[in-house]
């Protein structure tokens, strides 16, 4: 039996949707209903959080403020944020089920981690009605945790505990210190650090990279080391514990982390 109860994992990033591109696109898209063009950089900047709030992070950066102020004669709101989202959601409804393949090594290493004993939770910067759509698609392919947490389940989510609160309480596991959150991004790292739990960062396949398998494969290893060590620092700002590649390396740190525990 492992020393760890539970891990909780992200979704887009950590297990399916290497690269985490369906929100990135959706961002863009919806952006652009409105007039308003944003890069590529500045819709992942956010990644990780709830879509809403995603959003609004968006419509606070100075230059799309500014495009803002130059389209409607004013500075964005709450109700244009809610307005974005409405057109939001739909489009990535069906975006995320498209990109909805999982990242090799996930079956794997669920299988392992339960074979240790450990329960399989998982929170996402999804809503409910996103995830309804990813989540028979994911099934198809062998993956289905033991619970989910979407962003508009509680009042409050990412980067605060309370995901991972409700997690706990769905998994009756506890304490915090015997969970184990992996995540891809910052807001979702930062999650489970607030409520004390052990957090592994993912570098490669996550947002903080945004590359496809394909592209990483035609790379050179400085190059990767690059983007690798980018991606460590961001997440070890936003309190990761551990960092790793993707999700086929957690085996192999579990057990290092258990070894060391005992």
């Amino acid at each position: 039996m492992t020393k760890f109860k539970a891990a909780i994992f992200d979704w887009a990033g950590t297990t399916i949707d290497f690269g985490s591109f369906a929100p990135m696109g959706v961002f863009i898209k919806a952006m652009a209903q409105f007039d308003i063009a944003i890069t590529i950089e500045q819709a992942r900047a956010p990644m990780g959080a709830a879509k809403w709030n995603h959003i609004h992070t968006l419509l606070q950066m100075p230059e799309v403020a500014a495009q803002w102020a130059d389209k409607y004669g004013r500075a964005p709101s709450n109700a244009d944020v809610d307005a974005i989202f409405k057109i939001f959601v739909p489009m990535n409804e069906i975006v995320a089920a498209e990109y909805a393949d999982l990242i090799p090594g996930t079956i794997e290493t669920i299988a392992d981690l339960r074979g240790r004993g450990m329960k399989i939770g998982s929170t996402t910067g999804y809503t409910r009605s996103i995830m309804q759509n990813v989540l028979p698609v994911a099934a198809e392919q062998g993956y289905s945790p033991d619970n989910l947490v979407c962003s508009d389940d509680l009042i409050e989510g990412r980067p605060g505990p309370l995901g991972i609160y409700k997690c706990m309480v769905d998994l009756a596991v506890y304490p915090p210190s015997a969970i184990l959150k992996i995540d891809d991004t910052a807001p979702g790292i930062a999650e489970g650090a607030s409520a004390g739990c052990v957090t592994v960062g993912l570098a490669l396949s996550g947002n903080a990279v945004g590359k496809t398998q394909e592209e990483l494969a035609m790379m050179s290893d400085s190059e990767i080391a690059t983007l690798r060590d980018h991606a460590t620092q961001l997440l070890k700002d936003a309190g990761a514990d551990h960092v790793i590649d993707t999700i086929r390396d957690l085996p192999e740190l579990v057990a290092q982390l258990e070894a060391h525990l005992g």
